[in-house]
């Protein structure tokens, strides 16, 4: 009798196992994951490429930073492991942009003045706030600065289990995101339709196109490079100390191996000493 209602239920767990597995793969078909890409900060030793955070800030001042603000001070563009301007190339582009200052003058009047490099990069002069941006489009646009730590999507089992494993932990889904919405304009005729944003309806219009920024490396000025040097550049952004703390990660393990080896020879000279 046991084993008769232990089958059925067997029966009844792999008969919803695979209903669910179908219901996904039909989900999945009409809303995809965003593809996984090649990003140089991937994995444990990953390293941003400069020269790529460059041109993702490139894009982001030409193209992005109409509507959207990047709450970030001017001087981390010149921090080490990041794009790593110059400080003169990081105060002389802080000096483009007008701030208000904190403090009255003597006749206690609030007035702009040019930023400097420990101003934070100003909202853009259109949407002031988040008010005039809704009033303006409907909805106000993300703020930058966290974008890419922000943007999750599910990736099933077992991958969601795989991607919090020390080694194997999925970083780039932000960035995999940002590459995917900013390629899955697909409809001509539709600009707010967008194959990989949920439910496909995006407030955005297609941002980019081919052409749109003229790169000075020589890099090809494609909607492909476009994505993936923004995603880049959003990425180091949300999280600029990202390399640090797995310089320290990896530290850390390598200590715990080594006292964990330590101590299992210390046990054994022990036990040992006792026999």
């Amino acid at each position: 009798m046991i084993r008769v209602r232990f089958s059925a239920l067997a029966l009844a767990v792999v008969t919803f196992v695979c209903s669910t597995g179908l219901a996904l793969a039909q989900s999945d078909a009409d809303q995809p994951n965003p593809p996984r890409q090649s990003w140089s900060f991937g994995g444990m030793f990953g390293i941003y490429d400069k020269a790529q955070l460059q041109r993702g800030f490139q894009v982001y001042k030409e193209v992005c930073s109409t509507c959207h603000a990047l709450s970030i001070p001017f001087r981390t563009l010149a921090e080490p492991g990041g794009p790593d301007f110059s400080e003169d190339q990081v105060r002389t582009l802080a000096a483009t942009y007008q701030v208000t200052n904190a403090e009255p003058n003597e006749k206690g009047e609030i007035f702009k003045r040019p930023a400097t490099p420990a101003d934070i990069i100003p909202r853009p002069e259109a949407y002031p706030n988040d008010q005039a941006a809704a009033a303006t489009l409907g909805k106000a646009p993300p703020d930058m600065a966290l974008l890419a730590k922000s943007l999750k999507f599910e990736r099933g089992f077992p991958w969601f289990i795989l991607d919090g494993l020390p080694g194997l932990e999925y970083q780039e889904m932000g960035a995999d995101y940002i590459h995917a919405i900013l390629n899955g304009y697909t409809k001509a005729n539709d600009p707010q339709w967008n194959l990989y944003y949920p439910g496909h309806r995006i407030a955005m219009p297609q941002p980019i196109t081919n052409g749109a920024v003229d790169y000075k490396d020589g890099t090809p000025p494609t909607l492909d490079n476009y994505s993936k040097d923004v995603a880049a550049f959003l990425s180091w952004a949300a999280e600029p100390n990202l390399l640090e703390r797995r310089r320290i990660g990896l530290r850390v393990m390598i200590f715990v191996i080594v006292f964990a080896v330590l101590l299992y020879f210390v046990k054994k000279r022990v036990w040992e000493s006792a026999h």
